[in-house]
């Protein structure tokens, strides 16, 4: 049994994709830095950082980051197709993962909270930096989109972990909307990943409102 603790909404939808998709049994406990309960204590003892996904092994160790947990979990579970099996096309997984996790993750966490990254910025400062950053993070995917197109899917012929990490960082911070417009194509993949038997429920659970 796997123990994920997350949010809906927030990024460990990603996780919980791929834990359906491989079929392994898990709980959710429902916590995260912003909306604080009684389980955010037990998280910072797992993960110092407070962050959303960590996961709880079957043995008790502790897994945090969005793309080593995906990529964990393609490696145990090798059936599941979170990875693909041919090796050049697994490091280009592998490669698309870590782009996402230090390109776009990475500028979304400046957008949400700037006054992180700029001591006593007052608020027109931090919305240059949201605007900044936003303007780069759209780019970003413009070039993830080049690099990775859909056969069909992003690693290749199933539904992987690169497809789960992508259609669910893309949600925030106008990346849809931005891509909708400047690579119709990419959009368009990252619907049909949303589309997908498996994901489709995690995907209502955490974005009801689609």
């Amino acid at each position: 049994m796997y123990t994920l603790y997350g949010k809906k909404g927030s990024g460990s939808a990603s996780t919980q994709a791929a834990l359906e998709i491989a079929g392994a049994p898990y709980r959710v406990v429902e916590t995260a830095s912003w909306e604080p309960n009684a389980a955010f204590a037990e998280l910072l003892k797992l993960n110092p950082l407070g962050q959303i996904p960590t996961l709880v092994l079957p043995d008790g160790s502790v897994l945090s980051e969005s793309a080593a947990i995906l990529i964990h979990l393609g490696s145990v579970h090798p059936d599941s197709g979170l990875l693909p099996r041919d090796a050049s096309a697994r490091a280009q997984a592998i490669r698309g993962l870590v782009f996402i996790a230090a390109n776009c993750y990475a500028a979304i966490s400046i957008i949400d909270f700037p006054e992180r990254w700029c001591e006593n910025a007052d608020e027109a400062t931090q919305e240059r930096i949201r605007a900044g950053t936003r303007a780069r993070l759209h780019r970003h995917w413009e070039i993830f989109a080049d690099l990775f197109p859909a056969r069909p899917y992003l690693g290749g012929e199933t539904i992987g972990a690169l497809d789960l990490l992508a259609a669910v960082v893309s949600k925030w911070s106008g990346s849809r909307l931005h891509l909708q417009q400047a690579r119709p194509a990419f959009y368009e993949t990252l619907l049909r990943i949303e589309a997908q038997p498996q994901v489709a429920p995690v995907f209502a659970q955490h974005w009801p409102a689609g």
